[in-house]
């Protein structure tokens, strides 16, 4: 069947191979990200909660700071702390419009940023994915029929129609088809998954952000 496919791929005109190339370009992008994501996903889950467990367990501001930078290996909690003054009791206001906002007010806007930056990197790939899963078998489904339009042509051409002569090109034009569905179904079923993971850990961040606004959201007076 491979090597009718090839053919068949050989004999196809240019839509033929124009399909077959965006659905391997799918393939490998979808399996690209997946790969990375599975080692994002598993890296970030480790680090954050070691990074957190350390930063609480810190005498002081500029040491949690510091095994932060140390255990985060995503950073994802890098901006957060780093939002924190090193003496947040003596913090004092400056010219412009965020020097003459509160304490607290700083530190939130501090906390916002971090917490978007590291929704930027744990959704790092998933439009593509769920593009790819939305489209990939459509990509294959045109394959399929304008695969079996040309093998009909070319047949009609030939004077003689026979089922025969019509199952093998039918038959190698319907595996574009089932191969868009092959390269849709990873596809989703990784943008599931790496939405629940991605939800689990934003939940994580946000709970360590409500805690530091809390705990050094007051304002200096």
């Amino acid at each position: 069947m491979s090597a009718g496919l090839w053919q068949w791929l050989e004999q196809g005109d240019a839509v033929t191979r124009s399909t077959a190339v965006v659905m391997l370009a799918m393939s490998v992008a979808s399996w690209v990200i997946i790969v990375y994501k599975l080692w994002f996903m598993a890296s970030a889950r480790r680090s954050v909660s070691r990074a957190i467990a350390s930063f609480w367990q810190a005498p002081d501001v500029a040491q949690a700071q510091a095994a932060v930078h140390g255990l985060d290996a995503r950073q994802l909690l890098r901006s957060m702390v780093l939002a924190l003054p090193q003496d947040f009791a003596s913090t004092t206001a400056s010219t412009g419009l965020a020097g003459r906002a509160s304490h607290g007010q700083r530190l939130m806007r501090g906390l916002r940023a971090g917490l978007d930056a590291a929704s930027l990197q744990l959704q790092w790939g998933q439009t593509l994915l769920a593009t790819i899963g939305a489209t990939a078998p459509f990509v294959g489904l045109l394959g399929t029929v304008w695969g079996i339009h040309h093998a009909l042509g070319v047949l009609a051409g030939s004077g003689q129609v026979g089922i025969e002569q019509l199952a093998g090109p039918v038959g190698e034009a319907l595996v574009m088809t089932a191969a868009g569905l092959a390269v849709a179904l990873p596809a989703v079923l990784a943008y599931n998954l790496f939405g629940r993971a991605a939800g689990m850990l934003q939940a994580l961040l946000e709970g360590f952000a409500h805690d530091l606004q809390a705990q050094f959201g007051g304002d200096a007076g």
